[in-house]
């Protein structure tokens, strides 16, 4: 009855504050979220990994998500780094930021991956190359776990104006990008 997910990215690119809103967004819903990240070195480009837990009952665990349902990679250089790609589930899904297509990523990993130019729209929509906001909407839309509408609201609890504008369009603009439910069969796997 809980779904794991598993975030990786580099500090600079929002990878805590993808986690804290993804859970953030899950307890507007009515659901139970559960963030918390892990790091070495606090500086900007070192390797960060974040958890969320997200289920209908109190999430008790308190450990790192070591078999996720769902892998957020933020750095496409990160999935050649041991252990990043493990420990998915066997029904699990990879989303990745990479400007190549999800095919030739799939075929390049061996795995069913799905990849979206998180980097580029953020540049686009915010003159910044932070994915996060990207990634996360694409996540919500590919899953159906909950309206990308529960994520603006969460980010109107940190942002107002013209921020906040800016990723509501790059969460647009990214939902636009992917198949809309196509990991459901996957969510309901993971939520079995």
């Amino acid at each position: 009855m809980m779904m794991n997910v598993r975030i990786h990215g580099r500090g600079g690119q929002g990878n805590v504050v993808a986690a804290y809103l993804l859970a953030a967004a899950a307890i507007e819903q009515g659901l139970y979220g559960q963030a918390f990240p892990a790091f070495g070195a606090e500086r900007r480009g070192a390797p960060v990994v974040a958890f969320v837990r997200l289920s209908k009952q109190p999430v008790r665990r308190r450990d790192q998500v070591r078999s996720p349902d769902f892998l957020i990679i933020q750095d496409e250089a990160l999935s050649h780094v041991p252990g990043v790609l493990e420990g998915l589930a066997p029904s699990g899904r990879v989303l990745i930021n990479s400007s190549r297509d999800s095919e030739t990523v799939s075929q390049e990993y061996g795995m069913p991956m799905t990849s979206l130019p998180a980097t580029r729209l953020a540049k686009e929509h915010l003159g910044r190359p932070v994915p996060n906001t990207a990634l996360l909407a694409a996540f919500l839309t590919l899953t159906g776990t909950f309206p990308v509408e529960a994520l603006i609201k969460a980010l109107g609890d940190r942002f107002t104006g013209k921020v906040l504008e800016k990723n509501t369009n790059l969460i647009n603009a990214a939902a636009a990008q992917v198949e809309a439910g196509s990991w459901k069969e996957q969510l309901h796997a993971a939520s079995a």
